[in-house]
């Protein structure tokens, strides 16, 4: 038993290893056909390189706090209908290339689902990654400094779903509309976007500031957009 064990971890078959240790200990090894055996070690390194890149997806992605879609209740009053979070829970807007939108006050759950719309769609096998919009921003300008702007935003641009949060919080500025652009341009019709904000949609044109820019860039954004307005108190006066 310990020589295959030793065999399958040197062959960086961890699954199987673990669950050929495990079967020996609860005796179901002597119980079982080579067939049945075979099946249970395939299935087993299947379930560990499954949960190992997930929580490399989760990693990368950078998500300020755990958040999971099981856990986000619908409430119309809110304004989160049980039938689009069920519709956005398939990720299918990463897929086709389409932008959810999600505006309310502060602490109405903005960051919270689009972290757990992030979680699920890492969960999914899709590279997520997950930005403050102003740390973003100050990110861009220290990679522009080094000569790394080009690459770092290639980079996000290959990402399944972008997830900005707290846009609008400061109005862009100079070489920050170009920025801007270029990252809602790169994933128009291509990949996933979630931009979280406390500004309704109507006064994003102020923020963005430059009016060739603005009218580009919203015009991108709200085609074929998900738009989610959260109402009510504070969640966090609950705690």
């Amino acid at each position: 038993m310990e020589e295959i064990r030793i065999a399958l971890q040197g062959l960086r078959l961890s699954g199987m290893a673990e669950k050929w240790v495990s079967l020996f200990e609860t005796r179901q090894a002597d119980r079982l056909t080579l067939a049945d055996g075979l099946q249970l070690l395939l299935q087993a390194e299947r379930d560990t390189r499954n949960c190992n890149k997930v929580n490399r997806l989760l990693k990368s992605a950078a998500f300020p706090y755990p958040a999971l879609i099981e856990e986000v209740s619908p409430d119309p009053a809110r304004g989160l209908d049980a039938s689009v979070l069920e519709q956005l829970s398939t990720c299918d807007f990463v897929r086709d290339g389409h932008t959810v939108i999600i505006t309310g006050a502060t602490g109405t759950g903005k960051s919270y689902l689009a972290t757990a719309l992030g979680d699920r769609a890492c969960r999914l096998g899709m590279t997520v990654a997950y930005f403050n919009m102003q740390r973003l921003l100050e990110r861009l300008d220290l990679e522009r400094l080094q000569g790394h702007a080009i690459k770092f935003l290639d980079k996000i641009a290959k990402t399944d779903l972008l997830i900005l949060d707290d846009f609008g919080m400061k109005s862009l500025q100079g070489q920050q509309q170009n920025d801007f652009e270029q990252l809602v341009d790169d994933r128009y019709r291509k990949k996933g976007l979630i931009i979280t904000s406390q500004l309704p949609v109507k006064d994003w044109y102020e923020v963005i500031g430059n009016p060739l820019i603005a009218e580009a860039c919203l015009d991108r954004l709200v085609h074929k957009s998900v738009r989610i307005q959260l109402n009510g108190e504070s969640l966090r006066k609950k705690f």
